[in-house]
């Protein structure tokens, strides 16, 4: 089975940089992974695109040795193991709610012995039947990643016992919903905040498992230091906005609407 970048950086002690893309044609996808970043993220939760979409942003991130995560919508389970056959490396699962809600994603995303998802082999990640049936199993569960995301209040009482469940790699610190949660959407200084974008990181750390959230070049070196690992940093909206924004200045019209909420973190 194809390797893992993320995992393989991850793995050595390495950092990981994610770069979203809300737009449909891969060649989005494939400028960044030529560009340098180790990752891009595709979202299914709140874009409606259809699974020919994933497939090209997948094969065009892989055709440079580059990973492709796809943040999944909580849906029937055949919608989280459906990116990972199509051969997508990992999986973002959003809205983890406590300890039983982990425990039932990691049954249905990994195999035997952690798990019990579902079994193909005739699709992209298993080479068509290529690969022999125990290695395919292995194989899924060593070099795909999961990550699951921490963006509610509820899931902090049981934080500790997330962390320490087999079968994920990744817990994944979401500020936007966070932020709502707590009654205070957009304040990114409120203490709650900082305070939980730091436990999730030393849960993480303490218990073997990978540290990732979102950030901006403002605060990307507080993340590092904090013990984030994978940080998702820029995305294809925010980048073309600020272009366009910056020509129409250029012809003195304003052009200008306020920061997305990936600029202020």
């Amino acid at each position: 089975m194809r390797r893992s970048k993320v995992l393989e950086r991850l793995r050595g002690g390495q950092t990981v940089s994610c770069f979203k893309v809300n737009l449909k044609d891969a060649q989005v996808a494939e400028i960044a992974v030529l560009s340098g970043f180790d990752c891009i993220w595709v979202d299914l939760e709140h874009i409606g695109q259809d699974w020919s979409i994933i497939n090209a942003h997948i094969w065009a991130t892989k055709a440079h040795g580059a990973d492709l995560m796809v943040r999944i919508p909580r849906g029937p389970y055949s919608d989280y193991i459906k990116p990972l056959e199509m051969d997508a490396t990992g999986i973002l699962v959003p809205h983890i709610m406590g300890l039983e809600d982990a425990k039932k994603v990691i049954h249905m995303t990994r195999f035997h012995p952690i798990g019990r998802r579902p079994i193909d082999g005739g699709n992209a990640d298993g080479s068509y039947t290529m690969l022999d049936f125990n290695e395919y199993l292995e194989s899924a569960n060593q070099e795909r990643f999961l990550a699951l995301q921490i963006e509610d209040p509820e899931p902090l009482a049981e934080l500790e016992g997330i962390a320490q469940l087999d079968g994920f790699d990744m817990l994944f610190f979401g500020p936007g919903d966070f932020s709502q949660g707590i009654g205070a959407p957009g304040q990114w200084d409120h203490p709650l905040l900082i305070e939980t974008r730091r436990r999730v990181a030393e849960a993480a750390n303490k218990y073997g498992k990978f540290a990732a959230t979102v950030g901006s070049m403002a605060n990307l070196r507080e993340l590092l230091d904090m013990g984030y690992h994978f940080v998702s940093i820029g995305a294809d909206v925010v980048g073309l906005k600020n272009y366009c924004q910056d020509i129409v200045k250029a012809f003195g019209r304003t052009g200008e609407t306020g920061k997305s909420y990936l600029e202020h973190l």
